[in-house]
């Protein structure tokens, strides 16, 4: 049983704005204000507003920020999203700063991490006052 299936159900149904399909590579930095999806490489910092979907076969050696993330692929990076999923196939190295984790059998994550209630949506911890 999914930890939120009817969010991720939301976001695997959003409309991509953003594909980098299998095969291709961007050196540099990526930053989008809607919701991406990622068969490629990317190496460096990913900033989405919204959400990222990391295909099985996509690859991130950066820093990622966002407000929702699926991984299917690997990360070798530090994560700060308000929801995080990592299926099954998906292998996360690196710290995670997150307000709710989902990891499916088999997923694979070696870091530290840090759950916090509040995550604003660029990523960032939100002190209650």
């Amino acid at each position: 049983m999914a930890f939120f299936p009817k969010k991720n159900r939301d976001m695997l149904d959003q409309q991509i704005s953003t594909l980098i399909s299998e095969g291709c590579i961007v050196d540099g930095n990526l930053k989008a204000s809607a919701f991406v999806r990622i068969e490629g490489q990317v190496t460096g910092d990913v900033t989405i507003e919204e959400g990222l979907i990391l295909g099985e076969k996509g690859v991130i050696i950066g820093n990622i920020t966002t407000k929702e993330m699926i991984a299917y692929g690997s990360v070798n990076g530090n994560i700060n999203a308000h929801s995080l999923e990592i299926k099954s196939t998906g292998k996360i190295t690196g710290e995670i700063k997150t307000s709710t984790l989902q990891v499916e059998s088999g997923g694979y994550y070696k870091g530290n991490l840090s759950m916090a209630q509040n995550i604003n949506s660029n990523g960032k911890s939100e002190s209650a006052t």
